[in-house]
C-alpha cells in the first residue's frame, strides 16, 4: 500500500500546484527555443566519411581481364578490412579502380592506413607489367555546394566573360569560401604555314619553331636586393595577342 500511494501522492502534488508546473513548463519551452536559436549552425558540417579509391592501370588491357587480373586480388584483400561498408570495384578497358567506403564510426587515419596495407600485400599479385596501384582518399567536404550551369544560343567567348563576371560576383558573397570557373576551354592560335612562302624566304619550318618557342618564355634577369628585401625579376616574353606572333621577327637579312 506504501509503494502504490507514493506515485498518486506525487501526482496530487502536481495537482495541487498548477500554476508552478505551467510557469516550469512555458520557461523550459522558452529556454529550448532560445537555445535552438542561438546554438551555432552548419548548412554543410563537415563529416569525415571513410571513402578511398583504389585505381590502377595497365595499358592495352581489356576490360574482361581487368576484371579478373585487378579487381579481384585487390578485392579479396580489401573485403578482409574491419569496420568495412561497401566495395564497388569498376574495370575498364585499361584500368580499374575500386571504391572503398568504411562505417562512419571508423577512425580515417586508420583506416587508411590499412587500405594501404591491404594494396601492397596485393601488389604481387597483380601483373608485373601493372603500374603502381594508386590510393586516394575522397574528401567529401570539398564537393560544391551549389552548381550553377550556363548555357545559351550566344558565342562561346560570350557565355565564357559571363561566366567570369559571375564567378567573380560570387566570391565576393562573404559567406562563400571559393568559387571556380569549370568548363572552359583553353584558346589556341592555329598557324597555318606557306610551304613556298617559306622555301622563298629560305627558312626551315624546324627553326620557326624553335625560334617561336624560344620566344614564348619567361627569362630570368636576376634579383634585386634593397635592404628590405629581395626581389626576383623576370623578363616577360610570353604571347598574349595573336599580333604577338604574327609580327615576330623570323630571319633578318643584310642590305
Amino acid at each position: 500500500m506504501t509503494d502504490q500511494s507514493k506515485p498518486q501522492g506525487t501526482l496530487a502534488l502536481i495537482l495541487s500546484r498548477p500554476r508552478t508546473i505551467l510557469t516550469l513548463m512555458i520557461v523550459a519551452f522558452v529556454a529550448g527555443v532560445y537555445t535552438y536559436i542561438t546554438i551555432p549552425k552548419e548548412a554543410d558540417p563537415d563529416i569525415d566519411v571513410p571513402v578511398f579509391v583504389v585505381s590502377v592501370a595497365l595499358p592495352g588491357i581489356s576490360p574482361q581481364d581487368a576484371q579478373r587480373l585487378l579487381v579481384k586480388p585487390l578485392e579479396t584483400r580489401l573485403r578482409g578490412l574491419d569496420g568495412l561498408k561497401k566495395v564497388l570495384a569498376t574495370a575498364s578497358e585499361g584500368s580499374a579502380s575500386i571504391v572503398v567506403e568504411f562505417n562512419i564510426e571508423v577512425d580515417l587515419a586508420e583506416a587508411g592506413a590499412d587500405v594501404r596495407e591491404k594494396v601492397d600485400q596485393a601488389r604481387s599479385e597483380l601483373p608485373s607489367e601493372a603500374e603502381e596501384p594508386f590510393v586516394q582518399e575522397i574528401n567529401l567536404s570539398l564537393a560544391p555546394t551549389i552548381v550553377v550551369a550556363l548555357s545559351g544560343d550566344v558565342p562561346e567567348r560570350s557565355l565564357y566573360n559571363a561566366a567570369r563576371r559571375m564567378e567573380d560576383a560570387i566570391e565576393a558573397i562573404p559567406s562563400v569560401l571559393q568559387a571556380k570557373l569549370v568548363g572552359a576551354r583553353e584558346e589556341l592560335l592555329e598557324v597555318i604555314l606557306d610551304p613556298v612562302r617559306l622555301e622563298s624566304y629560305k627558312i626551315d619550318q624546324a627553326d620557326l619553331v624553335r625560334r617561336i618557342t624560344n620566344n614564348n618564355r619567361l627569362i630570368a634577369a636576376g634579383a634585386i636586393d634593397d635592404g628590405a628585401g629581395r626581389f626576383s625579376v623576370k623578363v616577360p616574353g610570353l604571347f598574349e595577342t595573336a599580333q604577338d606572333v604574327t609580327t615576330l621577327p623570323v630571319k633578318t637579312s643584310e642590305l
